[in-house]
This record gives structure tokens, C-alpha cells and sequence, in this order.
């Protein structure tokens, strides 16, 4: 018994001997691993990943390789050489990583996954046709939404609630009925349900990400996911009936019936689609609801850009006969505002957040702008982190920190779409979707969700904070690299409907 003892702490120490002794070749990236065996840098990387790698940068560079638990990572914050990972599929993937962080938060595995399948799958439902009736639909349910807050509102009486509290509520509830809309999610209970759950499961995403839940925590976030594997899924899946209950012919299915048919064509047993359905849920509404909640408190905070908004939207409603209200969706595809959506790419590029992962799959030599090469080994990840770089870089961005409501404004009030880094005009210089081919594919209907709910606020609300000199809350660092930063606490505001004169 002894001697087993003795050779599985030996074996343990030579994997961690092994792990250590790593050391940089030619022509690789600066290499930190940090003072801890194998655990290197994951407890700063974790804890704010922002700082640490801006720390990195002003250390190492634009490129440098860290290790986080046994791995080791490469950084890339160039965004002119961004393109030399995105486009290389033949030697860095960027499915194999997602497919464990899936497992990790969603407990779900798709073997036969096919990541340029759900794509096509999803641009047939986020763009055309398809994407102008989300958007109706996501239209109606923030109108039938706000109509009941307007209806426990007595006239030029005020209410009080925490800003990212009344936004994320709000069109979370709007996006779950557009997308997962059944009879049944219609109810006011059931819906309560769904976004109290979701909320808890949120809480808990970056620790399960990491798998550094506690042990209550892991009761609490594996209660979260079987509540909502039942909550969302229809009744026939639920009781394994599968595909036959699906009409397959209809073309009024819902876009939840439809995503079940793709997974069902995939090869996926029934249990998963069941998981599956909260990946989407996160995916589709963890982010539009702090988005929205972002924009309104740099403009409450903001009275300039306040100002300015108020006034595009004034002229909307006279282009409109004074009756926006009534033809909110249409006026706002059909008639420009310049304004506002400077105000949401400077609301996006100061809590966009999210990492670009690639798994090196392969040794392969990576070419920067500079001309400069790096060797990278097969086994490692490659990561970009655009909220630093582009976004928080001064030598693009003056005082990044700062928002400035019209700084992706021309002086012409047309968009701007010139920045430029060390006198070169820089393709990326804002990336909270992505880039190119690898785009969030939601992107449209997301922005369409933020600017009506947005509109419909100021338009019909008095919106205002409770302490004139609140500012925004700061971010919750752990919240790097899962898409929308969240705060730090909320932003308390009282509203009332507006006085008709």
C-alpha cells in the first residue's frame, strides 16, 4: 500500500516536473508561466482577465504564451494580424474548445456536431425574410411587455427599480416568447419562472466555464439545469416522443421547432436537445439584455448624448406625422440614425468582452502585419482578445476609458469608419461580434431588439436617476471573455409614463 502511495505521488510529481520544464525555442512567443506548477496564471487570468493581459502587453507585447492550468495559451492583441488566425482553418480549430466549454456549462455533447451546418441553419433564420418576422415578432412582445408596465404605472406617479434589473427583464421575456414561444410560455408564471432561472444559471456561468464552482454551488447550478431542460422543452420532447410530433411540413413553426429539426437531422438523441435548448437560451438572450442596460446608463449619465438621442428621435416622430409609436419597426428600418447607433457601438466597444479561442491543431508558423514570425506548437491555444486591443487601445480610441457618444460619428453626422494605428488604416478597430466569416450570425436581430426597446423607452417613459450624480456601476471582472460585460451592482432609476400634451 505504501510503496503504491509513493509511486502515485512520484508519477504526480513528474507530470508536474514535466509541465514545468517547458521552455522557450527560436522563434517562439515570450513565454510566462508563472510560480505555481501547472496552475500558472489562472488565478489573475480568472480573476481579471483584462488586467492581466494588459499588464502582459505592456510586459511582453503584442504577442506572448502563458500557462493556465496545464495549458498554454498564446495572446495575440495585433489586430492587424488577426486575420493570419482567423482565416487559417487548416492548422487552428476553433470547435474543439467550444465543444468543452459546452460540456463544462451545459453538460451537453454533440459528437457529430457540424459547426458550417448550424451556421447556414441560423443564417436562414437571422437574415431575409426570416429575420423580419423575429424582429416583428421580438416588436409585439416588448409593445405587449411594456403595456403592462405601463398599466401598474398610476399617471406621473413614479416607480423605482435598478436599471440592468428592469432591461434584462424585460427583453430577456421579449426574446424567450419570440424565439421559444409556445401556449404555454405565455404564461405570466411560467415566464417569471424561466427568467428567475435563467438568472440563477448566469450567476454561476463563468465559475462553471472555469470549474471552480463550490460544492453548493454545483447543487445550485445543476438544480438551475434540469429546471430549465423541463421549462424548455415542448411537451412532446419532454416525453420522448422526438421527431414524429414535429410537423415537418409547416412553415409557421416556431424557430425553437425548427433548431429541434436541425438537431434531429444532426443525429441528436432526445436528452440532448433538451440541453441543447439552454445553450441557445444563453446564447440568444445573455447579452442583448446588458447591452441595453449599458447604452441607457451611459446616456442617463450622459446628458449631452441624452440630449442628442432625444433629438434624432423627435425627428423620427415628425418624419412619422408625430405617430412613431404606432409604426415603430418600420420607421427604423426605413430612416437612419446616425446618432443612436454611434451611441451603441461606443456602448459595445467599452463592454464587448468576449475571447476568440483557436486550438493549434497542428505546428504551424504564425505570420504578423510586421513580418515578423512566431512558431506555434500543436496542443496549445491561440487566443485574441479584441476588447483590449482593437477597442481600449489609446493609439486608436483617445481616451478609451471615456464615452464619447459620437466618436464613430463623422462631422458630417455620417458614420465613421476611418481609425487608423501608427498612420495605417486599421481593418479592425472595433469587434464586439466577431469578424468576417466568424461574425455573430444573430447580430441583426440582436441590435433590432436593443434600438426598439431602447426607443420604446425614452419615447414613452420620464426615465431618470434616482441620484443625479450616480455614474455607471463598474464592470464585474469575471465576466471577461463571455460576451456582454455585466456590472458590479445595478444603476437605480424611477420612471413614469410621459405626460401627452
Amino acid at each position: 500500500m505504501l510503496w503504491t502511495i509513493l509511486l502515485m505521488v512520484s508519477g504526480l510529481l513528474a507530470l508536474v516536473m514535466l509541465y514545468s520544464s517547458r521552455t522557450r525555442k527560436k522563434n517562439e512567443p515570450p513565454l510566462v508561466k508563472g510560480f505555481i506548477p501547472w496552475l500558472g496564471h489562472a488565478l489573475e487570468f480568472g480573476k481579471d482577465a483584462a488586467k492581466f493581459l494588459a499588464r502582459m502587453k505592456q510586459k511582453h507585447g503584442d504577442i506572448f504564451t502563458v500557462r493556465v492550468c496545464g495549458h498554454y495559451i498564446t495572446v495575440l492583441l495585433d489586430p492587424n494580424s488577426y486575420d493570419a488566425v482567423l482565416d487559417d482553418t487548416a492548422s487552428l480549430d476553433f470547435s474543439r474548445y467550444a465543444q468543452v466549454l459546452k460540456q463544462r456549462i451545459f453538460n451537453l455533447r454533440l459528437p457529430n456536431h457540424n459547426p458550417d451546418t448550424e451556421r447556414a441553419w441560423m443564417e436562414q433564420h437571422f437574415h431575409g425574410p426570416s429575420l423580419a418576422r423575429l424582429s416583428s415578432s421580438m416588436h409585439l412582445h416588448l409593445q405587449t411587455l411594456l403595456r403592462e408596465e405601463e398599466r401598474s404605472c398610476i399617471p406621473a406617479e413614479w416607480r423605482q427599480d435598478g436599471l440592468f434589473s428592469l432591461c434584462y427583464s424585460l427583453l430577456f421575456r421579449a426574446g424567450y416568447l419570440t424565439l421559444f414561444g409556445t401556449e404555454k410560455s405565455n404564461n405570466v408564471t411560467e415566464l417569471a419562472a424561466v427568467y428567475k432561472e435563467f438568472r440563477k444559471f448566469d450567476g454561476l456561468l463563468t465559475k462553471l466555464a472555469r470549474s471552480t464552482l463550490k460544492q453548493e454551488e454545483k447543487r445550485t447550478a445543476s438544480l438551475s439545469q434540469e429546471r430549465l431542460w423541463e421549462l424548455l422543452s415542448p411537451a412532446w420532447l419532454s416525453r420522448g416522443k422526438g421527431s414524429e410530433s414535429i410537423d415537418h411540413g409547416s412553415d409557421s413553426s416556431s424557430w425553437q421547432q425548427s433548431y429541434l429539426r436541425h438537431l434531429q437531422r444532426e443525429g441528436v438523441d432526445t436528452e440532448m436537445q433538451r440541453r441543447a435548448m439552454l445553450l441557445q437560451l444563453w446564447a440568444t438572450q445573455g447579452n442583448a439584455g446588458p447591452a441595453a442596460f449599458w447604452l441607457l446608463g451611459f446616456l442617463l449619465t450622459n446628458p449631452e448624448a441624452m440630449r442628442a438621442v432625444k433629438e434624432e428621435l423627435r425627428g423620427l416622430a415628425l418624419q412619422e406625422d408625430g405617430s412613431l409609436q404606432h409604426h415603430l419597426l418600420d420607421t427604423l428600418e426605413h430612416h437612419s440614425t446616425p446618432v443612436f447607433d454611434s451611441v451603441l457601438s461606443e456602448t459595445l466597444r467599452l463592454t464587448a468582452a468576449a475571447l476568440i479561442n483557436r486550438e493549434v491543431i497542428q505546428n504551424t508558423t504564425l505570420r504578423l502585419a510586421s513580418g515578423q514570425e512566431y512558431h506555434l506548437r500543436q496542443g496549445d491555444r491561440v487566443c485574441l482578445f479584441p476588447f483590449l486591443s482593437p477597442q481600449m487601445d489609446p493609439q486608436i480610441h483617445h481616451e478609451p476609458q471615456t464615452f464619447q457618444y459620437d466618436r464613430f460619428l463623422n462631422a458630417d453626422g455620417t458614420e465613421k469608419k476611418k481609425f487608423y494605428k501608427n498612420g495605417e488604416r486599421l481593418k479592425y478597430y472595433t469587434m464586439p461580434w466577431g469578424a468576417d466569416k466568424n461574425m455573430c450570425v444573430g447580430r441583426h436581430f440582436a441590435v433590432s431588439g436593443i434600438k426598439q426597446f431602447a426607443f420604446m423607452v425614452l419615447s414613452r417613459l420620464d426615465l431618470e436617476l434616482c441620484d443625479p450624480t450616480a455614474t455607471v456601476p463598474p464592470v464585474n471582472p469575471s465576466r471577461y471573455g463571455f460576451g456582454m460585460l455585466q456590472p458590479d451592482g445595478d444603476l437605480e432609476v424611477h420612471y413614469r409614463l410621459k405626460t401627452l400634451h
